[in-house]
This record gives C-alpha cells, sequence and structure tokens, in this order.
C-alpha cells in the first residue's frame, strides 16, 4: 500500500523542483508590472472634442500596437476623454511613447508639379502644410518591379501647421533637400485619392538585392482596384504627374514614379529605412490610423527603485504572517504542520515557475495587486491543511484509530475544500471577466493559486498525511507526535 502512495507524493514533489531548476536554468523570472518595476506612464487626449466611440476605438487601436511591442501586462484605460497608458518595464520609452500616440494617418496624393524653391519656406494659394523632422526616402512599387524616384526630406516652414485639411482643391507644397540640407525642389500634391483604410496588411521585409529595409503592403478587396486605377491614372500623365506623394501624419514619406498601372493589390514603401524604423512604421499601418490627433497630456516616469521598494515591503509582510502562521501549525497539529511546511513550498515552487513561463510566452506581468492576491492565497492555502486535520480530529473523537482516520477522513475534507476553492476559484473569474486594470492581475493569481491548491492537497497533502499516520515514527513520536497534534491516545502494539 505504500508504493501506489509514493508515487503522486514523489511524482509532484519532482515536478516542482524540475520546473523550478528548469526557469532558473533558462534565467526566467516573474515579469514585474509598472509599480513594482517601474516603466513609463503616458496620458493622451484629444485635440478637439470627440464622440464616445471614437475615443472608444483610440483605446483598441492603442491596444494592439503596444501588444505588438512585447510590452509585458500594459494597462491602457480611460479618463474620461483622455487614454491613460501606463507600460511597465519597455526599454525604450521614447519609441513606444511615439508609436502609441502617433496618428498614422496614411494618405496617397497626386505630384501636381516640382518648383523650385524660393528660399527655405513656401507658401501657395492654397493649403499649405510641414512636416517637422527629415524621413528617409522611399519608393513604392509593384511586386516584381523598380522604379526610379526623388529622394525627399522635409523641413519646418514656419506659420503652417503639421497636418493638412484634406478639402476638395488642397494643395501642400513641401521641400526637397540634397545632401546638405539645402531645398533644391518642391513637390505640390493634389487632393487625397486613397487613405490607409484601404491597407489591409504591412509588413516590415529586408530586401536582400538592394541591403535596405522596406514595408510591404497589402490592398482590401475594395482598396486595390481604387489602387490601380489611381496608378493607371498616373503612368497616363506626363512627368511628374506619374509621382504619387505617400503622406503619413502630414510628411512626405515618398514620391515615387508609378510606371504600371498593376499592382496587384501589393505595393512596397522601401528606401533609407532602419530595422527599427521600418517595423514601427509598419506596425501602425497595419493596425490602423487614429481616428483623433491624440495631444501628450503628461508623461511620468515611475522610478523601478520606488517599485522594488514597496516589491520587498510586500515580500517581507507576506514572509513574517507566513512564518508566523507555520509556527503556530506545528506547535498545534505537530509532525502534520511538517506536512504544511514542505506543502506550501511545493505549491510556491509550481507558482513561481508557472507564473515566469506565463511571463516568457504570454507577458504575464506580476503587479503589485498580483502580489496581493498570492499573498490572500496563501491563508486560502493553509485553510485547506486545516480544514482536513480538523476532519481527521473529528474521526479520532468519534474513536477511530489514526489509522483508518486517515485513510476515510480525507475523501470528506477533500469535498469540504473544493467546494471553498470553486467558490473562490468562480468570484476569481468573474473579478477577471468584469474587472480591468490592476484588479484583474489580483483576480489572475488567485485563481492560479486556487487551482494549484487542489492539485497539490491531492497528490502531495493526502498521501503525505496517510504515510505518517501509517508510521510508528511519527504518530507516537515525544514531541512532533501526530497523535499528540490530533488529540489521540498513541496507538501502542500497531
Amino acid at each position: 500500500m505504500r508504493r501506489p502512495l509514493l508515487f503522486p507524493l514523489l511524482g509532484i514533489v519532482l515536478v516542482a523542483i524540475a520546473s523550478l531548476v528548469f526557469v532558473r536554468v533558462n534565467d526566467w523570472a516573474p515579469e514585474l508590472g509598472l509599480d513594482l518595476q517601474g516603466g513609463v506612464s503616458v496620458v493622451l487626449a484629444p485635440s478637439e472634442p470627440v464622440a464616445e466611440d471614437t475615443i472608444e476605438q483610440s483605446v483598441e487601436i492603442i491596444r494592439n500596437r503596444v501588444d505588438a511591442l512585447g510590452v509585458a501586462e500594459p494597462d491602457i484605460s480611460r479618463q474620461g476623454d483622455a487614454i491613460v497608458v501606463q507600460l511597465p518595464g519597455v526599454k525604450d520609452q521614447q519609441r513606444a511613447i511615439d508609436i502609441v500616440g502617433d496618428t498614422a494617418e496614411l494618405r496617397f496624393r497626386p505630384v501636381l508639379e516640382l518648383l523650385p524653391p524660393p528660399g527655405a519656406t513656401t507658401t501657395t494659394a492654397s493649403t499649405t502644410t510641414t512636416t517637422t523632422a527629415p524621413t528617409p526616402s522611399t519608393t513604392a512599387v509593384a511586386p516584381g518591379e523598380t522604379t526610379t524616384t526623388t529622394s525627399t526630406t522635409s523641413t519646418t516652414v514656419p506659420g503652417t501647421t503639421s497636418r493638412e485639411e484634406d478639402k476638395p482643391a488642397a494643395e501642400v507644397v513641401l521641400p526637397e533637400l540634397d545632401e546638405s540640407g539645402e531645398p533644391v525642389a518642391l513637390f505640390r500634391l493634389g487632393p487625397t485619392r486613397l487613405t490607409g483604410n484601404a491597407l489591409a496588411d504591412a509588413q516590415a521585409s529586408f530586401d536582400a538585392n538592394t541591403g535596405a529595409w522596406a514595408v510591404d503592403f497589402t490592398m482590401t478587396d475594395q482598396g486595390a482596384p481604387q489602387f490601380d486605377t489611381l496608378a493607371s491614372e498616373l503612368v497616363a500623365t506626363p512627368a511628374p504627374g506619374n509621382q504619387l506623394g505617400i503622406v503619413l501624419d502630414g510628411v512626405v514619406v515618398s514620391a515615387p514614379t508609378i510606371q504600371t498601372g498593376k499592382f496587384g493589390g501589393k505595393g512596397q514603401i522601401s528606401g533609407d529605412f532602419t530595422e527599427e524604423e521600418a517595423k514601427d512604421l509598419a506596425l501602425v499601418l497595419r493596425f490602423g490610423a487614429l481616428p483623433v490627433e491624440l495631444v501628450r497630456q503628461s508623461t511620468q516616469t515611475v522610478s523601478a527603485t520606488l517599485g522594488r521598494d514597496s516589491l520587498n515591503a510586500g515580500v517581507a509582510a507576506g514572509a513574517i504572517g507566513l512564518l508566523l502562521v507555520l509556527l503556530y501549525i506545528i506547535a498545534y497539529y505537530r509532525a502534520l504542520g511538517l506536512v504544511v511546511v514542505v506543502g506550501l513550498g511545493v505549491t510556491g515552487a509550481l507558482m513561481w515557475s508557472l507564473v515566469a513561463l506565463l511571463g516568457e510566452t504570454a507577458g504575464l506581468a506580476l503587479t503589485l495587486a498580483g502580489a496581493t492576491g498570492l499573498i490572500v492565497s496563501i491563508g486560502v492555502t493553509v485553510d485547506s491543511y486545516i480544514v482536513y486535520f480538523e476532519r481527521l480530529k473529528d474521526e479520532v473523537r468519534s474513536g477511530k484509530t489514526i489509522r483508518s482516520s486517515v485513510d476515510r477522513g480525507f475523501g470528506r475534507a477533500f469535498r469540504t475544500t473544493v467546494a471553498a476553492n470553486m467558490s473562490s476559484l468562480i468570484g476569481a473569474a468573474l473579478l477577471y471577466w468584469l474587472a480591468v486594470g490592476p484588479v484583474r492581475g489580483f483576480a489572475l493569481m488567485l485563481f492560479l493559486s486556487q487551482v494549484l491548491d487542489l492539485v497539490v492537497c491531492y497528490f502531495f497533502t493526502r498521501p503525505a498525511v496517510i504515510l505518517l499516520g501509517r508510521s510508528r515514527l511519527f504518530t507516537e513520536a515525544r514531541w512532533l507526535g501526530v497523535a499528540r497534534g490530533l488529540a489521540a491516545q498513541p496507538e501502542r502494539g500497531t
């Protein structure tokens, strides 16, 4: 009878040790949230009053972009019309902030004319716009084709805005610079013919032939024929009218010469991109343009030292509380208290490994609320042991021996434990589903700990207690005997 009990007991102990060794060898550890490891918090607000659904759409687009960045446990929430974005542990904070707030409004506009620049400042009778930073020259091509393009970069035009209004007769004049930064030409662009809504997908790619990074884009079923129609019109137009201005957030990133009217729903924005620039551009295009211009209201960097202090204080409080509980359990239940100590160690090893694994593979981060959930779960776990031990006491008081009590008592105690844990599991699941922000972290950690509690209770606690109850060494020991812990008479002669 001992061997069947040893198999699950040793099995779960070995699984706990092996999983802990595995995550340590791979140098995995639980990812920490913003409140524990520091990070950046940004508050964005629309530049003008907008409808409720516009804000919700912006939140969803920002959430998709942040998820694509691989930030662990980001928190994107609304506060009135403002959007609060919290990014824990992000390494390149400025890049993340730029991507989150980038409007990514893509427009395709035909080039009407190339003009010599009258100095550094140029205006027209129609709407004029400006760009705010140099951008790489790019080329739009159909699959398998190459084109020639005039390099385009931009400068600031004083007294104008950074975004053009798309009026029916709108024109935008942007300067072209040479290598020394001197203006040598100007683009005059016509009205917008297509927007980024015509794009279905965008991916960064490396062209081995040119040794440069580019962005491959795919049109939607509706956008593909519209783009081909536009391209056919440009091909039939004398230069420079056969050039297409690709404008991103008021910046001409490319003015390629179109040589074919059949793109087949695919194209490429290529040029002097770095890998990071190409991936960032593809990311914001892939998840769509923000429906409204967002203005950064505030940016707050949360110190990792402050987060570490919070974590250390929480761990210290939990450790002190756990130590006091374990001392009381050992003093009250004697040898059975040792089962609690080892059982909590097994549960802790499994939980640490699980949280580290989820952090590495699914981006799960441990927040201060999540750590609180784990600390609370310790009390619930200890309570499941007490339910079992008190059931054994009732069996002994009814006249049964310790040996028979440990064999029969577990079934009834386990049903009670399952009922209690199911209440916690349902509550945690509903809390995770209905809540937002840090509360979800609390609910998730509580849920995981309750599941592990049931597993450890069945595969570790049950066989461990039964084996102790059958051993005269542990039942009759003077100070730590199981009999003393259950207030039973030693079973002499068994």
